[in-house]
């Protein structure tokens, strides 16, 4: 018989990530979890819903088991899951192992990593990479470089750990990766990077990120729509609205200054721009967050 987490609400906010009531309510949450047979951590995690973000799980030590409809996955050392929001979790120790220690990743994911989250299917929504016997310490060390990282905190820290995430993904893409396949321009990704560390400046122009990647404005413009699918222009307004949906489920920040943040000098057009990408105000936007963030459960 499989022990769940209970599901009784908290009179208090949990503020331990590795225990139920924990609300995610953050864009990045990292750490490890040493589950041992009979000890506090071990039961059974049940998300039916899923989360808001993306987990990735690293089994270090022991095993784990994964349940879907009829399906059972043990979890050896080395292995790596990829939860998607959609995804139903249903995890925990294996009842034949003595202990499960799983190192963790909780995040939302920057818009550029799409592809890299594309994993070969374990369970639905649930990807697998099981890497080579070399690649292993390089997993295990960029994971625990990011639960250093976001320990230490301060205002750099979640910075720091989405860098490191991003290695890890790009490292696991690089290691499935078929050499004849298309891969995303580096010039591509360094406009990326470029434009979203100036979401909030409204002074530059195409003109300025071509220069910045030595290429001409209709060049750019031209491999932009031929990797991303959309404009330069666009993919901007799509990363301002996603920096402004977390600053609204993260922060206190007046929709007004919010808006100005990433760039909306006016709180009209950026109302106006927001409930065209999402469907909702940003001010609808933030009361739903909060009522799935009091409904959330780890």
């Amino acid at each position: 018989m499989f022990r769940r987490a209970s599901s009784q609400a908290h009179l208090e906010p949990q503020l331990d990530p590795l225990l139920p009531g924990f609300s995610f309510n953050t864009h990045l949450v990292a750490g490890l979890t040493p589950i041992e047979k009979e000890g506090h951590l071990d039961f059974f995690i049940h998300r039916p819903e899923g989360m808001q973000g993306y987990i990735i799980n690293h089994t270090v030590k022991g095993q784990g088991l994964v349940l879907g409809d009829n399906v059972q996955h043990p979890c050896q050392s080395g292995d790596l899951l990829l939860f998607s929001p959609e995804a139903i979790h249903h995890y925990g120790r294996h009842p034949e192992a003595t202990s499960w220690h799983h190192q963790w990743v909780y995040f939302r994911p920057r818009a550029y990593w799409s592809e890299w989250l594309k994993w070969p299917a374990l369970l639905a929504e649930t990807g697998l990479h099981r890497p080579h016997e070399q690649e292993a310490a390089l997993y295990s060390g960029l994971f625990s470089q990011i639960i250093d990282t976001v320990s230490v905190g301060g205002p750099y820290s979640e910075m720091l750990a989405m860098n490191l995430l991003e290695q890890l993904l790009i490292r696991r893409q690089q290691a499935v990766a078929d050499p004849l396949q298309r891969q995303l321009d580096p010039r591509i990704h360094a406009a990326c990077q470029y434009m979203n560390e100036h979401l909030g400046d409204n002074q530059w122009e195409i003109s300025d990120v071509a220069e910045h990647v030595c290429l001409s404005t209709s060049r750019l413009s031209h491999l932009f729509r031929q990797h991303l699918g959309v404009s330069v222009l666009k993919w901007r307004e799509d990363q301002r609205i996603n920096q402004a949906k977390l600053l609204l489920s993260t922060s206190q920040l007046s929709i007004a200054s919010i808006g100005c943040s990433v760039g909306f000098d006016d709180q009209l057009y950026f109302s106006r721009v927001f409930r065209k990408c999402t469907g909702s105000s940003p001010s609808e936007f933030r009361q739903s967050f909060r009522r799935q963030g009091c409904e959330g459960q780890r």
